[in-house]
């Protein structure tokens, strides 16, 4: 069973300073969502994998696509639960079309990409998946399981696939209930910076 792929009636600004603008409205008002099972909010989850951007020295492009590669989670009406009952929301592919309107592909591409990353790394990694929190290893069972190796050659063709790489295993790590962050209005001048570099 999919998600809906059509997206609800919000953030549908096209120009850079409204689009920003809703986007960290959409962060506040449904980031304290679940993340799964995880012991973490969708915003936290968010903010985490940010900062572990910003901590590596990443590029105001990369950064934003660390903060905002879940942002497909908050664009359906699915339950936090919906893996559980059987359902793959996509969320990678709804961030992605609706990223696509306003940032160029150093940004989403890792999104689009970093549900595919789990799958290459738990092929190309040894012992990866035995890394992976029990909600996320579920996931990957709905998202198709393990690469195989033609599609792991198809994945490393795409130039973006080394930072979707970087972003999954920030994606892994951004789930700790103690880690400390920048609040979000830190992360607005990357945002800013990365819709800029779409031109």
């Amino acid at each position: 069973m999919e998600a809906d792929m059509n997206l609800p009636g919000r953030l549908k600004q096209s120009d850079s300073q409204d689009i920003v603008a809703e986007i960290i409205d959409l962060l506040r008002a449904r980031g304290d969502s679940g993340y799964g099972h995880e012991a973490v909010t969708q915003l936290e989850h968010a903010l985490q994998a940010a900062t572990l951007a910003l901590e590596n020295n990443a590029t105001s492009e990369l950064i934003a696509a660390a903060l905002l590669h879940d942002i497909g989670h908050l664009l359906h009406e699915l339950p936090d639960d919906a893996p559980d009952q059987g359902i793959d929301d996509h969320h990678e592919r709804v961030g992605f079309h609706f990223l696509k309107s306003h940032f160029g592909p150093a940004t989403y591409e890792p999104v689009k990409m970093h549900v595919d990353a789990k799958r290459y790394m738990c092929l190309a990694r040894p012992g990866y998946y035995e890394t992976l929190s029990e909600p996320s290893q579920i996931s990957l069972r709905l998202q198709g399981g393990p690469m195989d190796a033609e599609e792991a050659t198809q994945f490393e063709s795409n130039p973006h696939y080394q930072a979707t790489v970087e972003l999954r295993i920030w994606d892994d790590t951004a789930k700790d209930p103690e880690k400390k962050t920048p609040p979000l209005e830190a992360f607005e001048p990357h945002l800013r910076r990365a819709f800029a570099a779409k031109a």
